[in-house]
């Protein structure tokens, strides 16, 4: 997964689903890319048989995790938020 370019190098903080990571337990980096040590998955489109039956209250639940990085410009916080997860981030 690739860190936006506005995060400074280095400088930066990682959740995912809202549970701040440890860099080199949880996940790595590799140039401006985070490598994370367990499979992230993004839930894709839902589709017409899972929207149906989600409309008459039968749960149909996929692992969907999202990825925060907080940082700091001129002193100030910023979030980058939902960042993109690939297929091959693991």
């Amino acid at each position: 997964m690739k860190l936006p370019r506005h995060v400074p190098d280095g400088r930066f903080e990682v959740f995912v689903n809202g549970v701040a990571q440890k860099r080199g337990t949880d996940y790595h980096v590799e140039g401006r890319s985070l490598v994370f040590e367990r499979e992230l998955k993004k839930e894709g489109k839902l589709g017409f048989w899972r929207w149906f039956m989600g409309a008459f209250g039968i749960g149909t639940y996929r692992q969907n995790d999202s990825v925060d990085v907080k940082y700091e410009v001129h002193g100030a916080p910023q979030l980058a938020e939902a960042l993109d997860i690939e297929p091959n981030d693991v």
